[in-house]
């Protein structure tokens, strides 16, 4: 498979800067071997940050090979040292070992780029190079007990300054850092070169005290936050490049300390690599600092123009932001355009000026608080309130009527640092909303005269029907004379026609009763088994002139249930009438009673002509009747279901209704136990 250019350019690129780092250890490993006496111990400060930086910037299943590579470098430039054999074998092992650990634990033990970024990494980072120290330390110490060079403890003292010095500023220059470009403009960039420039040789050049160098510190943690990390990296290494060489030269501060305190001449390299390593936690640490408030400033400026964004596009909604002291700095065109204010007109004000003292007592009345602006914003703002209805003065004196939220906006530490409130102007709303409510209680008032009026009229008519009955039965039992076929045909019409209408009268009395003042239910234990049984002897005639067959179910031992028989009874007639009722001759109605701990279940199962599924919500309502009842003009008030179901309600019970058009309907109430 034909490798993509983008691979091949890659892997040019990694060789490039491998071959170019090996290069620089082979320059610098020189220097810092010539640059240490002939009569010392140890060497100067190899460059074993570069030699990191080798197995860093490699791919992982190269690093072997260039570990090996490494260990030849070393070994190499080492041995111009004029330093035993054994010696240079230990510190070359040292060198390798420690390149290996360091590069894993920057790696974080994986492959790919190395990220000086966060926290997390620059914590990696030092404990990489500390560690890379100690290992120095171990292999210089180790080195020297066993070849018998020098002492011990000194040779792995210099061995791991100068080791940790070279992993500290070395490091970072093959490290992703962060991506803030400088902060200080092209003078102030200018004047720090400047002044670095005449400053470094002003201390590294003269024989002085070696405390003096640390003035430098200050101006590279100047540069490290100011400048791009790459550049503030590079005056470090150009100010650490130029002590090393004054040093090397004999030159400056570190190297006469020796000479001057009688002390070994291995000791400027550890001085120099102490001097090294602090301008190196200096620099790095302040880089990622300013890289990590670049990018917090950068992401709260996305977010403060978006919200601002919103907030201004929000024009349908009035968004009022306060300080702590409740003085407006936020006012966005949603509530210049519902409040009538220009956002100069109101910034600094009290945001007061947009409620009346009328509006804010009746809110404190509505919330139970004292009547004033602080109690009720207070009360407002409290987890438990989801908002609510506030009056809001326009500009123009108009008042009009918002549904607000009310907020504080609080640090990290849960200070108040103001607040902010949104609300929109409901004001038509809440007149509608009055509107119906009266509208509303108009219509109950209006119902309530309706069911008055027939309960009176239904009172007032069931005594002349009642007596039109008994003149009709006097009539047909030939009291007034014998009557001719013709005439007894048309009293018995007209008494099936009387007891239809005194049954609806009946029903609707019974109803009204139901509905408005209860059942008036007396504590009787009762037998629902006997309920049952007598209701359906009652249907049972009529279910026999129909041609429907009449199936009843109930248990033989009592079924014990504290209620009104007569209106329990008359729920099993209703139920099993309408079933006969409507369903076809030839048909049947199955009635089944089953009672258990959890109370007592009423099923009535017919096989007539059904009931349409759009219909069923409305069966229990009052005069409801069905379509297929109308279109086979099966005669009926639309009473019935509506007296069953308050009855079986009144009594704690449920009625529901299953049923399809043409597969007969099923009836099931369901009763409480008897506690």
């Amino acid at each position: 498979m034909p490798t993509s250019p983008s691979v091949t350019g890659w892997t040019s690129r990694w060789q490039v800067r491998v071959a170019a780092l090996l290069a620089l250890i082979v320059v610098l490993g020189l220097g810092a071997v010539r640059a240490s006496s002939a009569d010392g111990h140890v060497i100067g400060i190899w460059p074993v940050g570069a030699a990191t930086g080798v197995l860093v910037l490699a791919p992982r299943r190269r690093a072997p090979v260039l570990l090996a590579v490494v260990l030849v470098l070393a070994l190499l430039t080492l041995s111009v040292a004029h330093r035993p054999p054994a010696v240079v074998v230990g510190y070359a092992l040292t060198i390798a070992v420690e390149t290996w650990v360091v590069a894993r634990l920057l790696l974080a033990g994986g492959e790919g780029a190395w990220r000086l970024r966060t926290d997390a990494d620059l914590r990696r980072y030092l404990g990489a190079c500390l560690l890379g120290g100690l290992l120095a330390l171990v292999g210089g110490a180790l080195t020297s007990a066993v070849a018998g060079f020098g002492d011990p403890g000194f040779v792995g003292l210099a061995l791991g300054a100068s080791h940790v010095a070279s992993q500290l500023a070395l490091t970072p220059l093959w490290a992703r850092l962060p991506t803030h470009g400088s902060i200080a403009r092209r003078p102030e960039q200018v004047l720090q070169w400047s002044v670095l420039l005449v400053v470094a040789p002003a201390v590294l050049v003269p024989q002085m005290v070696p405390s003096v160098v640390f003035v430098l510190v200050p101006l590279l943690a100047w540069s490290a936050l100011r400048v791009s990390p790459r550049a503030a990296l590079a005056q470090m290494v150009a100010v650490l490049a130029f002590a090393v060489l004054m040093t090397t030269a004999d030159r400056g501060p570190f190297a006469d300390v020796p000479v001057l305190l009688d002390l070994p001449r291995d000791v400027r390299a550890v001085l120099l690599a102490a001097f090294a390593a602090t301008c190196a936690l200096i620099v790095v640490p302040l880089l990622l600092r300013v890289g990590e408030s670049v990018e917090a400033a950068r992401a709260a400026a996305a977010e403060r123009d978006t919200l601002d964004r919103i907030v201004r596009s929000a024009t349908g909604m009035a968004i009022v932001g306060a300080d702590r002291d409740g003085r407006i700095t936020l006012f966005n065109p949603g509530a210049e355009r519902l409040l009538g204010w220009s956002a100069a007109e109101v910034m600094g004000c009290s945001t007061q000026v947009l409620h009346t003292p009328a509006q804010i007592s009746a809110k404190a009345r509505e919330l139970g608080v004292a009547e004033d602006f602080a109690a009720v914003s207070a009360r407002m703002m409290e987890p438990d309130m989801a908002g609510g209805d506030i009056g809001f003065v326009r500009r123009d004196g108009v008042e009009r009527t918002h549904s607000m939220t009310l907020g504080r906006i609080t640090d990290e530490a849960g200070r108040v640092l103001g607040y902010v409130s949104t609300s929109e102007d409901v004001t038509d709303r809440v007149a509608a909303e009055e509107a119906l409510r009266d509208a509303l209680a108009r219509m109950q008032e209006v119902d309530a005269v309706k069911d008055a009026f027939v309960s009176s009229v239904s009172h007032e008519l069931r005594t002349p029907i009642t007596s039109i009955q008994g003149y009709l039965e006097l009539l047909d039992d030939g009291s007034f004379g014998e009557l001719t076929p013709p005439q007894r045909t048309a009293v018995t019409k007209v008494a099936a026609n009387s007891g239809r209408l005194l049954t609806l009268i009946d029903d609707l009395l019974t109803l009204s009763r139901v509905q408005e003042d209860g059942l008036g239910l007396d504590d009787k234990v009762l037998d629902l088994g006997e309920v049952v049984r007598t209701g359906c002897a009652v249907v049972a005639p009529g279910g026999d002139r129909a041609g429907v067959a009449l199936s009843v179910q109930a248990p033989g031992e009592p079924v014990p249930f504290l209620g009104n028989r007569d209106m329990l009874e008359r729920v099993v007639i209703n139920l099993v009438g309408n079933a006969v009722k409507f369903t076809p001759r030839g048909g049947r109605v199955d009635v089944a009673l089953r009672h258990d701990a959890r109370g007592s279940v009423l099923t009535v199962t017919d096989t007539g002509i059904g009931i349409p599924l759009a219909e069923q919500e409305r069966l229990f309502t009052r005069f409801f009747r069905s379509s297929l009842a109308q279109a086979q003009a099966i005669p009926g008030s639309g009473l019935g279901l509506s007296i069953a179901h308050s009855v079986v309600t009144q009594h704690g019970g449920t009625l529901r209704a299953e049923s399809e058009p043409g597969a007969g309907a099923t009836f099931v109430v369901e009763l409480p136990a008897m506690v």
